[in-house]
């Protein structure tokens, strides 16, 4: 059973940065898809970006050029998953969870994940 932790998350000024982490335990392919998504109160849920071995990565509209996945693997297993967040804005202030796939294809659906971390939260103060 693969199993996802959140870390990283806190409160930071506009234009400031955080880095998100999230440790996977159990055994899931690194080639699999993973993805940050995030949810602000009164608004559903939205994905950030995401990654895998054949589709490579994607990022929503609203944190192109200023938000970067990574994922760190030991030989073919994910062990990590990072969202590096620079030039953070006050709308930018969410949950933010991770959530993986038992395939490599990625989608920008809730419901198309198979794990789901706790969250993080991030609040971007003006």
């Amino acid at each position: 059973q693969v199993q996802l932790a959140e870390t990283g998350g806190g409160s930071v000024q506009a234009g400031g940065s955080l880095e998100l982490s999230c440790e996977v335990s159990g055994s899931t392919n690194s080639r699999n898809c993973m993805a940050w998504f995030r949810r602000s109160p009164g608004k559903e849920s939205e994905m950030v970006a995401s990654i895998s071995g054949t589709e490579g990565t994607d990022y929503a509209e609203f944190v192109k050029g200023r938000f970067t996945i990574v994922k760190h693997e030991d030989k073919t297993t994910l062990t990590t998953l990072n969202l590096q967040m620079n030039e953070l804005k006050p709308e930018d202030t969410a949950m933010y969870y991770c959530a993986g796939r038992r395939n490599v294809a990625c989608y920008r659906q809730t419901y198309m994940y198979d794990y789901w971390g706790q969250g993080t939260q991030v609040t971007v103060s003006s």
